[in-house]
């Protein structure tokens, strides 16, 4: 490299990093993603001085859809919408098939409907770097030439920079996504179990109470009336313990009381003995805090409720305990497995539960091995200051 020719290559490298800012700045301002695909395929082309760019999403393994694109006047491209197909060996279809930077250098030998168009448009060579979602290929960035072998060696690390920005602000959207769709469900479930705590109520508890009031009225004009009321009475008192036990069984599916007096361990064991199978029970005598306690013994209830109805199962342990600064609650069944419990809401609302305060809720089913259903939380990033020995 001649003295004469440093000064071109550090200027076109801090181009490069403009244009790479430039993006970042769009990412982090969340701009809207139609927006954010064209600024990055002109950014991109203007970069490698080339004559068009696009960025594409994979449908399947079949058809890709164009989702940003810039080309220079007059250059003819692919518009944003059009499906192209994912074929033979161009650099869309080993995109796909690889999920790692592409190239093809010459397209005039490449067979297939994409090669022929792009030989149309005039363009005879094409890189392309990868666009990844929570560690799935998402789709791709390309950059064309209308020259044959034009692009240089370094052009795939240049072109995977801005695909890991792409990367980055796709990254954001699926969390905004995934935080909007957890809010609305723990919504939808908090609004579910009020109508079932109305349900219960109007339709248990609150009828006794009704009949009590009536048989009550009857009683005291029976008395006024001088006869006897000895009988009526009695049947007032086994009302009015139904209503009581009604209330008490309501009350355990909001919240245990033995679990706020005694702790996880005795919960547990009240539980596992309401079980329709045998349970065996490994709970560490820990210090650990109320609303993971609380959160653990209604895993448990729901994974137990879900092998009673469908595991097929004859044992089901359940294991608690605090490792490495994390409580782990596992409730593991000997049934048929093969299926997925987080399909239901009861799992699906305690997940969220969990991912609110940073826990996460694992499900393994394997086909004849049985399923089991792990929940884990850092024990310091629980929000709940009191503590009780489980």
């Amino acid at each position: 490299m001649t003295a004469s020719e440093d000064p071109a290559r550090l200027e076109a490298l801090l181009g490069e990093q403009a244009a790479l800012r430039r993006v970042a700045t769009l990412v982090v301002r969340d701009t809207p993603a139609p927006r954010l695909f064209d600024s990055v395929c002109e950014e991109l082309g203007c970069v490698l001085n080339v004559k068009s760019t696009d960025m594409i999403r994979y449908e399947s393994g079949d058809s890709a859809v164009v989702v940003g694109a810039w080309a220079a006047g007059g250059t003819p491209s692919f518009p944003v919408g059009e499906r192209i197909p994912v074929e033979g060996e161009t650099v869309t279809a080993k995109l796909w098939r690889t999920g790692r930077t592409q190239r093809v250098d010459d397209y005039a030998s490449v067979d297939g409907e994409l090669a022929a168009r792009l030989r149309e448009f005039g363009i005879r060579s094409v890189i392309g770097a990868p666009i990844t979602v929570a560690g799935r290929l998402w789709g791709g960035i390309m950059a064309t030439s209308s020259e044959p072998h034009s692009f240089p060696p370094d052009t795939e690390q240049r072109i995977g920079n801005f695909a890991e920005l792409v990367t980055a602000a796709l990254a954001n959207v699926d969390a905004r996504e995934q935080l909007a769709a957890s809010r609305a469900r723990i919504v939808a479930a908090g609004d579910e179990a009020r109508r079932r705590i109305e349900r219960d109520l109007h339709d248990g508890a609150q009828q006794r109470l009704v009949s009590l009031a009536l048989n009550l009225r009857l009683i005291h004009s029976r008395l006024e009336d001088g006869f006897e009321v000895g009988g009526e009475l009695e049947a007032a008192r086994v009302q009015l313990d139904e209503a009581i036990q009604e209330l008490r069984d309501l009350a355990q599916g909001i919240h245990p009381s033995v679990l706020s007096e005694r702790g996880l361990g005795p919960a547990l064991t009240a539980l596992a003995k309401r079980a329709p199978m045998p349970v065996d029970l490994d709970v560490a005598d820990e210090d650990v805090p109320l609303e993971l306690q609380t959160t653990a013994y209604f895993v448990a209830a729901e994974a137990l409720t879900n092998a009673a109805k469908h595991a097929r199962c004859g044992r089901v342990a359940i294991r608690a305990s605090v490792e490495d600064g994390h409580f782990t609650v596992e409730v593991r069944d000997d049934g048929v497995g093969g299926t997925d419990p987080m399909l239901g809401s009861g799992l699906r609302g305690l997940s969220d539960r969990l991912s609110a305060f940073g826990g996460a809720l694992e499900v393994e089913s394997p086909e004849g091995v049985g399923t089991t259903v792990r929940a884990r939380i850092a024990v310091a990033a629980a929000p709940e200051p009191e503590r009780l020995t489980a």
